[in-house]
């Protein structure tokens, strides 16, 4: 008996998983190719053992491989359905992670300043090259942040797509999908605080001070704004939850 009957005898287990490996590497390989396409039925489970000489048990794990990457959407009774990647799926292939990551010490506060690190950027960016209708989509999301100051679940989505439109003025299609990343991983804690009209109120005027000093083209008090803003809305979580500074 050679040393791979061997393993295989004395651990079944390995050799499945290196079985179903295997699957999901050529699997992979021909939705990035295309020839699987984007958004069809991947193949009948009985197909796939066919096609790959594999077991049920084999084909299940590959399955289920390719659904924690996010390269297929499985849903109970239903054919898995096909997702070529793109960003998002970079992002949320390690989304559970992420929100384990959440619980330890620290966590948020340490997501939450990556989150101001990189929208300082995004508004100084904003200030000096953003374009007519960036500036118009900018001025309609406040007003529709304004105009739901009393109704706080309502204003609370309209905050998230006034910051959303400062992640898509870059025209790089990674920081909508960062964007879409932090309202979900932040959301949970921002989502369980208390709200009232008159925090909203304050939180519109920061975003007002955003939006004027992107008009102004003045890069130093758009970040300026951009900082009080979430430094008191961090504030705010941090109260709320007994976090740390």
């Amino acid at each position: 008996m050679s040393d791979q009957e061997r393993q295989k005898a004395a651990d079944p287990h390995v050799s499945s998983g290196r079985a179903a490996d295997s699957i999901v590497a050529r699997i992979q390989q021909q939705i990035l190719s295309g020839e699987l396409e984007d958004k069809a039925a991947l193949p009948s489970e009985r197909d796939l053992m066919e096609r790959f000489a594999a077991s049920r048990t084999v084909v299940r794990e590959a399955v289920a491989t390719l659904a924690s990457r996010g390269l297929i959407d499985a849903k109970p009774r239903f054919r898995p359905i096909i997702r070529k990647p793109g960003y998002d799926t970079a992002l949320n292939s390690i989304g559970n992670i992420v929100e384990l990551l959440l619980k330890e010490t620290g966590g948020v506060a340490a997501l939450f300043e990556s989150r101001v690190f990189v929208e300082r950027g995004l508004v100084r960016d904003a200030a000096t090259s953003a374009g007519r209708e960036d500036i118009a989509r900018l001025k309609e999301a406040l007003a529709a942040n304004r105009d739901a100051i009393g109704d706080s679940q309502r204003f609370f989505s309209t905050d998230v797509a006034f910051h959303g439109v400062l992640y898509e003025i870059p025209r790089n299609p990674i920081f909508p999908t960062v964007h879409s990343a932090y309202a979900s991983w932040l959301s949970p804690h921002w989502s369980r605080m208390l709200r009232s009209p008159e925090r909203n109120q304050v939180n519109y005027l920061s975003h007002e001070a955003i939006y004027t000093a992107i008009l102004e083209r003045d890069p130093d008090a758009a970040e300026a704004a951009l900082v009080t803003h979430l430094r008191t809305a961090w504030e705010h979580v941090r109260e709320t939850f007994g976090l740390e500074h």
